[in-house]
């Protein structure tokens, strides 16, 4: 199915919050800084966590989102199980994304930063999408053409203070090519560093200015597909490296670079000298 135009309104998005919070105030900070050894497994390799707080907050999630909307919720845990999940994404009608905690190592570790991310894609495309910061009591989100709201406040993200010396986050760990050229073509542009392996703190930096472009080579759709239309609506250009747009059934592998309109084209050919 494609969603009614009618189907995305203030008080779905306040249900969604609603939600995420439950799920996360229910599942996930009762363990926060709390886990015991048994609670923390690996899924495709020793760097790939998952905890019980990921895995309960998804099933609670998912649940309240098939009442407010019932259409197939993509979780990145229940994925792990089904891959075929993925196929979804990039299909005709509906659905929901869910990536319950983002940022699992961050969470084990006991840092703050970590989120909860929820997206709304229909007939391929991101239309409304919510990330809370469980931590520190924060949230934001977005629909398609009505604007991006931090913590119920209107954001539009300002253009780089210095554009001579651009602050960026890279993501190098999944790049198919030299990992140290792509870190020294983004040093090139000013001063950079490695993104927080949390797309959910990643997005907020770059569309409250905290950094100036982040860039990722790996795009999974509970990844991506939240804050990229967060800041697409704030007024960032986020699409592939190579111009083209960024689709969350897209190719995991294509990347995906967020920055101001102004210096976006200036960052992206800069990187893909790498």
């Amino acid at each position: 199915m494609s969603l009614p135009p009618d189907t995305i309104t203030p008080q779905l998005s306040e249900a969604v919050l609603a939600a995420m919070n439950a799920a996360t105030e229910a599942e996930v900070m009762p363990r926060w800084r709390a886990l015991e050894s048994h609670e923390i497994r690996t899924k495709s390799s020793e760097w790939d966590l998952v905890t019980d707080a990921d895995e309960a907050a998804e099933r609670h999630i998912t649940a309240a989102l098939r009442e407010l909307v019932d259409v197939p919720v993509v979780g990145e845990e229940a994925t792990a199980q089904d891959g075929s999940l993925l196929d979804l994404v990039d299909g005709e009608g509906a659905v929901w994304v869910v990536d319950p905690v983002d940022g699992t190592r961050n969470f084990v570790a006991g840092s703050e930063a970590f989120g909860c991310m929820v997206a709304l894609i229909d007939d391929g495309r991101t239309v409304a999408s919510w990330i809370t910061y469980p931590a520190v009591g924060r949230e934001i989100h977005a629909a398609k053409g009505v604007g991006t709201f931090l913590d119920g406040e209107r954001l539009l993200a300002s253009a780089p203070a210095d554009p001579a010396a651009l602050r960026g986050a890279v993501s190098a760990k999944f790049h198919d090519g030299d990992r140290d050229a792509l870190l020294a073509a983004a040093e090139s542009m000013g001063p950079a560093q490695p993104i927080r392996y949390c797309a959910a703190w990643d997005y907020l930096d770059v569309v409250t200015g905290a950094t100036d472009y982040v860039a990722f080579t790996r795009t999974l759709p509970w990844d991506h597909a939240p804050g990229a239309l967060i800041c697409q609506e704030a007024g960032l250009a986020s699409a592939r490296p190579s111009g083209l747009e960024y689709l969350p059934g897209g190719d995991v592998n294509a990347g995906i670079l967020t920055a101001h309109p102004s210096v976006w084209e200036r960052v992206a050919a800069t990187l893909r000298t790498a």
